[in-house]
């Protein structure tokens, strides 16, 4: 079951970077939600040019890879939110929209749980803070199934399941943990401002969910695979296509060599 986690009593290197892309991260996402509260159209749409600058500052500093990872991050979630909030209803914004700052915000989430997932905190402790937020998001998936939650919570007991999943099957376990942290804070924050609000009843199973369900980091974790299995294949076929272009290159100039020499 925790055949994927780091190894045990490793001394793994803390980087400063990591904590300090988490920090900023956690950070600017209170501040963006508190602001966004009470904010127009034109504010959101400046939240949302500031967040692409942000991103795009941090990831001047990261490999390719990752910056695949967080641009299929950011497509996929933008696609999904569009699917689950205006077109679904699964949940809703102020302005029944899709804001701004959140294609870039779901990037730098990403990035988050990334540079979190990889840090020496996550590496040396990764099993005592999984347990901690098994028991932790456990107890309230149990509390919003228990009947004494003020609405019911049958989505987020489900979501919870899927979260496990990932997290103890996943190959990428630490990412995944990460990720429970930054959109749990970032769901607490957004719905106690009503920035957004979760359907009282999922449009989709028919069942009754928090605001925020309590697993809902299992719906950041599904972004965060698909950007892990997709950044690889489509790194190969860019270099592939770029092979194939060089190779076409060389032969036309060869081609162009031979007339000239004909001539």
């Amino acid at each position: 079951m925790l055949r994927h986690f780091p190894k045990v009593n490793v001394a793994y290197a803390h980087r400063k970077r990591d904590y300090f892309i988490a920090a900023f991260t956690f950070f600017c996402v209170a501040v963006c939600l508190v602001s966004d509260a009470t904010a127009s159209l034109e504010k959101q749409n400046a939240l949302g040019v500031t967040g692409w600058v942000f991103l795009i500052g941090w990831l001047l500093g990261e490999n390719r890879e990752v910056r695949m990872q967080v641009v299929i991050a950011v497509i996929f979630a933008t696609i999904g939110e569009h699917f689950a909030s205006p077109f679904m209803g699964g949940y809703t914004y102020r302005f029944e929209n899709v804001p701004a700052y959140v294609p870039p915000g779901h990037g730098l989430v990403y990035l988050t749980a990334v540079a979190l997932g990889r840090s020496g905190l996550f590496l040396r402790h990764g099993r005592i803070i999984a347990a901690l937020v098994v028991l932790v998001c456990g107890a309230w998936s149990l509390w919003g199934i228990s009947g004494f939650a003020e609405r019911g919570d049958a989505v987020g007991a489900l979501l919870f399941c899927v979260f496990l999943g990932y997290l103890f099957k996943g190959r990428s376990p630490m990412v995944y943990l990460a990720a429970f942290f930054i959109t749990t804070w970032l769901e607490l924050i957004g719905t106690a401002l009503s920035t957004w609000s979760w359907a009282v009843i999922d449009p989709v199973l028919g069942l009754p969910q928090g605001n925020p369900p309590s697993g809902v980091a299992a719906w950041y974790c599904l972004v965060d695979a698909v950007a892990m299995g997709g950044a690889g294949p489509l790194l190969k076929a860019a270099k592939t296509l770029r092979d194939l272009l060089t190779i076409g290159n060389v032969k036309k100039m060869l081609i162009r060599v031979q007339v000239t020499s004909e001539k």
